[in-house]
């Protein structure tokens, strides 16, 4: 039995006042969680500075890197699919269970993979840890059960358990500062305090189970797997190991260039706006992974209704993010120095064109959502691609002629031009004149 999604019966669209009703509740919702993470994360740093010693800091990043390189392919790509798929159904029908069921099967084989190249080669991946076998196995168990939890939370969004969601994701930022924090007071190892702060964060997968399971969103399996579903959620896998190789590999290269190029102060200073975007950006993520593209794709065989939805959502979206990011340009000057250091006051030229890409990507990024709602797989992944030739091209002509300030300027003219691209392709969904096809 083929487990595609059925159309179901055309339904008249929301007006736009319940669109933006419904969008602003979410987001508003979504901010909780969202602050809970940033709150966490900033106590997190503040515990590794002042009580991990020397390079806690460092070894707290390089952690955190190695733990998004084991979930990103479940979360950016098994979970969306999930997401995508599981919004339109019935909890408990039987196209429900083989979808429930087919991302089971993938995220394990996922994390077969990844353990089997952990324990393989721990030593390039971890050896700043000093890994033990037991702390390898400790790792591995603690990525698992923080990608079930990612699992259940990405069901739930699915189902529209929007305030499930808030909470969790506060229960999840608070048991790993508490863990950290009392590791560290008890005068454990960063390595072994940072490893306390993953099983933590994983162990919330027993809440989610019961969340989950007192919504009825985990109908009992009957061990059936569907290849159609397996092979629809392999495709999404596709579109996060793009990300991996367009997006992080290209930062991780540009920043290599930009050392290259510049001092080590210099680049410095880009790397703060870079940070201060990175914070906002984490923001606009969350809300919109977690309000915007569960809704989105809930609605994709409902073309009068999807096209209301993006029209709003871009018309409010447009003017807010404008206006918002005008204000970061206006207190640029002690902005810096506040959440940095007083000599970062001299990044301050390189905010406006940082702050016009991100506002361009922002767009961008809210119309690419349909490609995932679509599973448009070989478009995504072309886009990506694209997106990052261009960057690179960009950087190169940029750089020299302007200097630091050609980083901020090829991020602005990159996404400007991905804008009007996506505009100009995805037109049907945002143009009053006709549906889309």
């Amino acid at each position: 039995m083929n487990p595609a999604i059925p159309s179901p019966p055309a339904s008249q669209p929301e007006t736009r006042n319940a669109v933006l009703g419904r969008f602003l509740r979410g987001s508003l919702g979504s901010g909780v969680a969202v602050l809970a993470r940033a709150g966490g994360a900033l106590l997190l740093n503040k515990l590794l500075a002042l009580y991990g010693g020397p390079g806690g800091l460092t070894l707290l990043a390089h952690f955190q890197n190695l733990m998004a390189m084991f979930t990103t392919l479940p979360n950016d790509g098994v979970h969306v699919g999930m997401v995508k798929y599981l919004a339109p159904l019935r909890a408990g029908s039987a196209r429900f269970r083989l979808w429930l069921g087919a991302g089971i099967v993938v995220n394990a084989a996922v994390l077969a993979l990844g353990a089997a190249l952990l324990l393989l080669g721990r030593g390039p991946l971890a050896g700043v840890f000093q890994p033990s076998v037991g702390w390898v196995l400790l790792f591995t168990l603690g990525i698992g059960l923080l990608t079930g939890h990612a699992f259940l939370v990405s069901v739930l969004l699915a189902a529209g358990r929007l305030r499930a969601y808030v909470w969790l994701t506060v229960l999840l930022s608070g048991l790993g500062v508490v863990a950290v924090g009392g590791a560290l007071a008890a005068s454990w190892p960063v390595r072994w305090a940072l490893l306390v702060y993953l099983l933590a964060q994983g162990g919330t997968v027993l809440v989610s189970l019961v969340v989950a399971g007192r919504a009825g969103l985990l109908p009992r399996l009957r061990g059936r797997i569907s290849p159609a579903a397996l092979r629809a959620l392999s495709h999404f896998l596709l579109m996060a190991l793009s990300l991996l190789l367009f997006s992080k590999a290209v930062d991780f290269v540009m920043r290599s260039v930009m050392i290259r190029y510049f001092s080590l102060a210099q680049t410095d200073l880009w790397q703060a706006v870079a940070k201060l975007s990175d914070n906002y950006t984490m923001v606009f993520s969350a809300v919109m992974g977690s309000v915007f593209y569960p809704r989105l794709a809930a609605l994709i065989h409902q073309p009068m209704a999807l096209r209301t939805y993006m029209r709003t959502v871009l018309l409010l979206l447009a003017p807010v993010l404008a206006l918002g990011l005008g204000a970061l340009f206006l207190m640029r000057h002690w902005l810096l120095p506040l959440l940095f250091e007083q000599h970062f006051a001299a990044a301050a030229p390189l905010m406006g064109p940082q702050l016009l890409g991100d506002w361009a990507k922002f767009l961008t990024w809210t119309l690419l959502f349909l490609l995932s709602a679509r599973a448009q797989v070989g478009r995504y992944v072309a886009v990506q691609a694209g997106s990052a030739v261009l960057y690179a091209v960009l950087l190169a002509v940029l750089l020299p002629r302007f200097g630091l300030l050609g980083a901020p300027l090829a991020h602005a003219v990159r996404f400007g031009l991905l804008l009007v691209g996506t505009a100009i392709g995805f037109r049907n969904y945002w143009l009053p004149t006709s549906s889309p096809v």
